[in-house]
């Protein structure tokens, strides 16, 4: 029998080559040329300082989410990233001082906040309101998704509640929910083979159960339990009333905005347009409206002003080993890269007008040797004579608490998820679900038995297991004596409160792996008493790491074909959709994990 093959034509050669060219030629134009003028007009646009009104509200919109820090990428603003809990912190405290700024309107998501964000948030506009000044916010609704009651904590922190006439006050309670892939995996053959240290580290269960053990149960239930408290506590206290009484009366709902009203949950009924009218009356004659963005990006970062300096470094996002910065080249989204976050501790190190360090650390981990690496410029600093304090966000839990664990003070939000003092890693065999559709995965070696011992085509042999096990429990041990170390507790005491298991900022303040609630302005009055500034004398902010410039950045992004195609998906707007964004960190968080074999967390629990 003869077996077909494909000739290929002079003619059809010189087509393909030229359609090739096209292809290239487009992707040039798309990838490079396009960005690089969006760059352009971006720039230009930053350039122009928006006046500010002489009596302006301010609208802050948090109904697009916000991150912890504002990212260092200048291509960011190209995948609809928003504001971060930092700059509206910081901006925030420069409208409290502005004579111009006389109101602030709220817009509130409909569904849930990060409780940490929502924590720093909620100070910061008690504070905009000890200066005199109104807040006005205003809901369309509080729908039943995540955790809505910190959504809820902000609005009732506001001078004034309003929400829509036929928005739905759905606020019950607090849920979450967990994916279970064990009976997938059995059932299409997968095998998932990891260890863990200890049965709080619950990570790896979503790949081997079908649903929570006792332990997932409790460590999940007593930190949702906390933050639940913790909101409904703010809430009542800002609503004049008692958390008790609050929560009778939220619990027994859902109810309409008119009988949500009636039970003093909120203030007023009506429109954002009508609110927003409301606002600019309160705020004066001829009054204007000002976005957020446009009034930060006037301002600018705090500077400061004296002799000495506090620098501020940032890390957000899963911690890596090498240098990158943004995982999102066009996203608000970003990793901390362990040589760029210690080069920057270093540059403070190495500044003698900086006096202290405040390190805000945003991580639900990674890496234990990337968190080591870091860990270690936080001991230089120290060594250097130079206070570190750290200042908590959303999670600083697993390897966020590694590189947190040695510093001077430790401050979080109540809400705040930490701990998880834990690792745990492993491999998924493939061979028997490929197998099941014909494809037979097979795998050579050279070398010692311990080469091909991650391969996703067999088992762990017992000597394989026995070995990874042992590094397992040697990357534990070494948590645990940095977290004694740093905290000054007996490591019988740390293996005792660790086993993986995550602890809200409340609940680590009373188990001692954290000194203080509060957030960033906790951290630096903190900085400064530690580093024995008069509290007389002025101070100026440094932050760390440097934002790139949009050369530098345009350069990571077209480095590899993998930052082009994320590029590609930025532009397309495709980043703009939460469920993209979240598939596409999830695919990096799977990617990074291949590269080795152990992780201290990839997810706060």
């Amino acid at each position: 029998m003869t077996r077909p093959v494909l000739r290929t034509t002079p003619l059809a050669m010189k087509q393909f080559f030229l359609t090739m060219l096209g292809v290239f030629a487009g992707m040039f134009l798309f990838l490079v040329v396009v960005p690089f003028i969006f760059i352009v007009v971006a720039i230009g646009a930053a350039s122009k300082e928006e006046p500010t009104p002489r009596n302006t509200v301010l609208e802050l919109d948090l109904r697009e989410g916000v991150t912890d820090q504002a990212p260092n990428n200048p291509f960011a603003v190209f995948g609809g990233s928003g504001l971060s809990t930092l700059q509206i912190v910081d901006t925030l405290a420069q409208a409290g001082e502005d004579d111009r700024v006389k109101v602030l309107l709220v817009r509130l998501p409909e569904a849930g906040i990060t409780p940490a964000a929502a924590d720093e948030i909620r100070q910061a506009i008690r504070r905009f309101r000890a200066s005199g000044k109104v807040v006005i916010a205003h809901s369309q609704g509080f729908q039943p998704v995540g955790a809505t009651v910190s959504s809820y904590m902000i609005g009732a922190s506001a001078s004034e509640l309003w929400m829509q006439n036929t928005a739905a006050f759905q606020l019950t309670g607090f849920s979450a929910e967990s994916i279970f892939l064990g009976r997938a995996f059995d059932k299409y053959g997968v095998n998932a083979q990891f260890e863990q240290r200890y049965e709080y580290k619950n990570a790896v269960n979503e790949y081997t159960q079908s649903d929570y053990t006792p332990a997932h149960r409790e460590a999940m239930t007593a930190w949702m339990t906390s933050i639940y408290t913790s909101a409904l506590a703010n809430a009542a206290q800002d609503r004049r009333t008692t958390p008790a009484a609050l929560r009778t009366s939220i619990e027994a709902g859902p109810y309409s905005s008119a009988e949500a009203l009636q039970r003093r949950l909120i203030d007023k009924i009506g429109q954002v347009e009508e609110a927003e009218a409301e606002a600019k009356r309160r705020a004066g004659r001829n009054a204007e409206i000002m976005e957020f963005g446009d009034y930060a990006s006037s301002q600018g970062a705090r500077a400061g002003s004296g002799r000495s300096a506090i620098a501020i470094v940032g890390g957000e996002g899963a911690i890596m080993t090498g240098t990158g910065g943004g995982a999102d080249p066009f996203g608000g989204g970003s990793s901390i890269m362990s040589d760029d976050l210690a080069e920057a501790l270093y540059d403070a190190i190495e500044d003698d007008s900086v006096k202290a360090i405040v390190f805000r650390v945003s991580s639900p981990g990674g890496s234990p040797e990337a968190s080591e690496q870091i860990l270690a410029a936080v001991r230089a600093a120290k060594a250097a004579g130079k206070p570190v304090v750290v200042s908590m966000g959303d999670y600083a839990a697993s390897g966020g608490y590694w590189i947190s664990s040695e510093a001077n003070w430790i401050v979080a939000q109540p809400s705040t998820l930490t701990g998880s003092i834990g690792v745990y890693g492993g491999k998924f065999v493939l061979a028997d679900a490929l197998g099941r559709f014909g494809v037979d995965m097979r795998s050579l070696s050279v070398g010692g038995d311990y080469a091909e011992a991650f391969s996703p085509a067999q088992d762990f042999s017992p000597a394989q297991r026995a070995a990874f096990a042992a590094q397992i429990d040697r990357t534990y041990e070494e948590f645990i004596a940095r977290v004694a170390a740093g905290r000054r507790l007996p490591p019988a005491r740390v293996r005792e409160i660790a086993r993986g298991r995550v602890w809200t900022g409340a609940q680590a303040r009373q188990i001692g792996l954290v000194d203080q609630l509060g957030g960033l302005e906790e951290a630096i009055a903190k900085a400064r008493e530690l580093a024995r500034i008069p509290t007389g004398d002025s101070v100026r902010f440094k932050r760390y790491p440097e934002a790139s410039s949009p050369f530098e950045a345009l350069s990571q992004a077209f480095g590899v074909s993998g930052e082009a195609a994320r590029v590609l998906v930025g532009i397309g707007g495709v980043m703009n959709d939460p469920a993209a964004e979240a598939t596409v960190r999830r695919i990096q968080t799977e990617r990074a994990r291949s590269s080795g074999a152990s992780v201290l967390a990839d997810q706060p629990y």
